[in-house]
């Protein structure tokens, strides 16, 4: 079942979403046809719940935000980005183990 906490970003939200929030926010560059992106959804969801109030879970639909894919050069999803201050602190790319993006997250709270 999807989190409501994972929040879905485009690119009229993006900036007041993403890269001015306080909190580190981990970005999913994504798309429905995409196996891999479709295998971390619920990992994504389960850290949208856990994070909760501390650090912020959005997804980008590239297909249709191809603007924004664009801008952050996306070539392969999924890819997760993680900012903090509106900054670019980490990318990964492909499918990875929940522990990755916690070691992420965590490092930057």
């Amino acid at each position: 079942m999807a989190s409501e906490k994972v929040l879905h970003v485009t690119e009229e939200t993006f900036d007041a979403e993403v890269l001015r929030c306080e909190q580190p926010v981990l970005v999913d560059f994504w798309a429905t046809w995409c196996g891999p992106c479709r295998m971390i959804a619920p990992i994504l969801d389960e850290l949208a719940e856990e994070y909760s109030g501390r650090a912020k879970v959005c997804k980008v639909n590239v297909d249709e935000e191809s603007a924004l894919a664009q801008r952050y050069r996306i070539m392969s999803i999924p890819a997760i980005f993680l900012f903090r201050g509106g900054e670019i602190v980490e990318k990964m790319v492909g499918a990875r183990p929940k522990q990755a993006f916690v070691e992420a997250i965590e490092e930057n709270l």
